[in-house]
């Protein structure tokens, strides 16, 4: 065990040594960079980051057992760790945060020597290449503790970094005002660049030059959105310069990966304002660099959100966006370049292929056999089904359909196979024809009763080959 213990301690000891050597290399290439972006954050930053000292329910309601142990254990060994991001927003807002992400003056390799000599389990060894060390405090609880940086060079994706011990540069790095404040353990917060005041007047701004934040990394533009929906009081109160810079950078979202921009979009019309935001994106050219077509279809959307809403407050996001699109090789497209999940993509598909022939049907019979018409998992079916009536504000047949328990069809595959049914895909053509009959005599036939109509269903669909 002891020898275990050296070994470990050698190996942090000698990636710290390799971690200082890139820092010095990095430091050095980057003087007139870091000496540079210092000026920048100076000029536009408060003349005193210390705001006010917070001691509120919601502060207090962070400190566990585990995280006292946490700041005691910086303590000892001299370095400075603080509340960042989200958490410190929750809490100016009264709001009980449900995640605390912490930053730190230490370094990575500084951590790792740190929780080894304490016999502390390090998790999720992942966050490590971005600055982030996660220990497991006394086996219960994962704090995420991420190293001051700044990001020397950036393509609009990734950015090369650079650590420091400097609150201020890495304040100046982020995103947004409201996102690059610090709340000291002792409540003290720490605000260089106005974020209090932002938060107060429910505004979402850059920190410093919104070009360059953007232009840092283009999902920014996504995520002013996301934000203004979390903080913002009313629907249309944007910025215009803003708004003109996210124009000006719409194409940059090119560069960003289809992943990435849906899981921003998604929290985008799952949040306030949703159905606006979403309009303003498309208003700011987003369309055709997040997949949609050049010219989607926001009378349909604006429509079809009123009428999914007034069903249901909690929204399926990919139902709205499906209103976007004309056809389902739009919905294809949108796939491809969003990447979605498979029950998001086939729900778009279904909803682009099925809304046009039943926007006229108002009775439920036409939408159970629609449920029933798969060799899959009717439950889903059902799912999808449920979300085309949202889609046409058909409230009295989504209850309905909602209400209906999905009955058993009686027959499997395999028996209609060994009584002459094709294999495959047609399968499911004589599966759907018989659940067509079976519905039509209120879902009461036996197996018996269908097979005697199966020597039909097999003639029809040989003479449609034909």
């Amino acid at each position: 065990m002891v020898l275990l213990r050296q070994i470990r301690l050698f190996e942090n000891i000698a990636l710290k040594t390799i971690w200082y050597r890139c820092s010095s290399s990095n430091s050095h290439k980057y003087t007139d960079f870091i000496a540079r972006r210092r000026m920048e954050a100076h000029a536009i930053a408060r003349p005193d980051p210390v705001v006010m000292t917070i001691d509120s329910p919601e502060f207090h309601s962070i400190f566990t057992p585990e995280l006292n142990d946490l700041i005691a254990l910086f303590k000892r060994h001299n370095h400075e760790i603080r509340i960042a991001g989200g958490a410190v927003r929750d809490i100016l807002m009264k709001i009980n945060p449900k995640d605390v992400d912490i930053a730190t003056t230490a370094t990575p390799a500084e951590m790792k020597e740190i929780f080894t000599k304490e016999n502390i389990r390090m998790v999720n060894m992942n966050g490590e290449k971005h600055g982030t060390i996660t220990p497991r405090i006394n086996d219960k609880e994962n704090f995420e503790i991420t190293t001051l940086r700044i990001d020397a060079v950036t393509d609009g994706r990734h950015a090369e970094v650079i650590h420091t011990k400097d609150w201020l540069l890495d304040a100046n790095r982020r995103d947004l005002t409201i996102n690059s404040m610090f709340l000291g353990f002792d409540g003290v917060l720490y605000d260089y660049f106005y974020g209090y005041e932002d938060l107060q007047k429910r505004r979402i701004a850059f920190v410093g030059d919104p070009d360059l934040r953007i232009k840092e990394d283009y999902l920014r533009i996504l995520r002013y959105f996301r934000f203004y929906g979390r903080i913002a009081e009313e629907a249309n109160r944007h910025d215009e310069e803003t708004l003109r810079v996210i124009a000006k950078n719409s194409s940059g979202l090119a560069k960003i990966s289809g992943e990435r921009i849906w899981q921003e979009w998604k929290k985008i019309l799952t949040g306030n304002f949703g159905v606006e935001l979403t309009e303003e994106m498309l208003k700011q050219q987003l369309a055709s660099y997040i997949g949609l077509p050049e010219s989607p279809n926001i009378d349909e959307f604006l429509r079809v959100s009123e009428k999914v809403r007034a069903i249901d407050k909690k929204v399926q996001p990919i139902t709205l966006v499906s209103a976007l699109l004309d056809t389902p090789e739009d919905a294809v497209n949108l796939h491809l370049r969003l990447k979605f999940t498979v029950y998001e993509r086939e729900l778009c598909y279904f909803i682009t292929q099925n809304r046009a022939e039943t926007s006229t049907i108002d009775e439920i019979l036409p939408f159970q056999q629609l449920c029933l018409q798969t060799i899959s998992s009717a439950k889903i079916k059902k799912e999808y089904v449920l979300e085309l009536l949202k889609y046409h504000g058909k409230r009295g047949l989504h209850q309905q359909l909602l209400d209906w328990p999905l009955p058993q069809f009686p027959i499997k595959g395999n028996v209609l196979i060994a009584k002459g049914a094709p294999t495959g895909p047609k399968l499911g053509h004589v599966m759907d024809r018989l659940k067509v009959i079976w519905s039509n005599n209120q879902y009461s036939m036996t197996q018996e009763q269908l097979l005697e109509h199966l020597p039909k269903v097999l003639e029809e669909l040989n003479s449609k080959k034909k």
